[in-house]
């Protein structure tokens, strides 16, 4: 068993004033050679971005790029034509492929959005680009894990272009779980988006992040009520 631990306080820190960003991997002014990926996970950025805000039209290719509400919600536009408001709850996955441009902006003029920004390398270049969202009930993921991010299509998860996994969970005070590798040569980085939680006796805090590999399982303990993302991706 490897693991690599990320506390909270050790992320990469900006504050552009309409931006608040907290970086888990090297991002844009903040590099770390240690930290520049976990396998094919390459960014773990946790933005707020305040109302009336957000990141105008910009260009990205071969990435996949998952977005997870907390808190508010976010409007996505691309040149493809897609568009849509995501909330919490829901997920947003882009394939921006051969190439694509889009804007990730703050629906609301008033309330902040806080959303977790997520690209993974993808298993396959130059695809055609594409965007996907979807609601998932959180009384589906009580103490248990629910996958929203699947190679897997129609399996009732959103399609991502690589051998990864995401699942999220909430978890109440005391209960525990068990996760088993799905892909051979994978391995899971865990990011605790509240609460405590222990993994395969590690102790994990609001924000922390966990990555852990060589391994057929993980067991999951929370030490209070706690909610937990799973990121399961090839290392190699």
């Amino acid at each position: 068993m490897k693991t690599v631990l990320h506390k909270a306080t050790t992320r990469g820190h900006a504050n552009h004033g309409w931006l608040d960003s907290y970086h888990t991997f090297s991002f844009a002014g903040y590099y770390d050679p240690a930290r520049m990926h976990f396998g094919a996970l390459r960014v773990l950025n946790d933005d707020v971005v305040k109302g009336g805000a957000g990141f105008g039209q910009h260009p990205h290719d071969n990435m996949e790029i998952i977005s997870i509400p907390l808190r508010g919600a976010l409007e996505h536009g691309d040149n493809t034509g897609g568009h849509g408001i995501i909330q919490s709850g829901e997920v947003q996955i882009m394939s921006a492929g051969s190439g694509i441009a889009h804007s990730e902006k703050n629906a609301s003029k008033t309330e902040d959005v806080n959303f977790l920004q997520i690209w993974v390398f993808p298993k396959e270049r130059n695809i055609q680009p594409r965007y996907d969202q979807k609601l998932f009930p959180s009384t589906d993921r009580l103490n248990k894990f629910q996958t929203v991010v699947s190679p897997e299509k129609n399996n009732g998860a959103l399609w991502i272009n690589q051998d990864a996994w995401f699942s999220l969970g909430k978890f109440e005070k005391g209960k525990s779980t068990e996760y088993s590798i799905k892909k051979q040569g994978n391995g899971v980085y865990a990011f605790v988006i509240d609460g405590d939680v222990t993994i395969n006796d590690q102790q994990l805090n609001k924000r922390d992040g966990f990555g852990i590999w060589d391994v057929e399982k993980i067991v999951i303990s929370a030490g209070q009520d706690a909610e937990v993302l799973l990121i399961e991706v090839p290392m190699n």
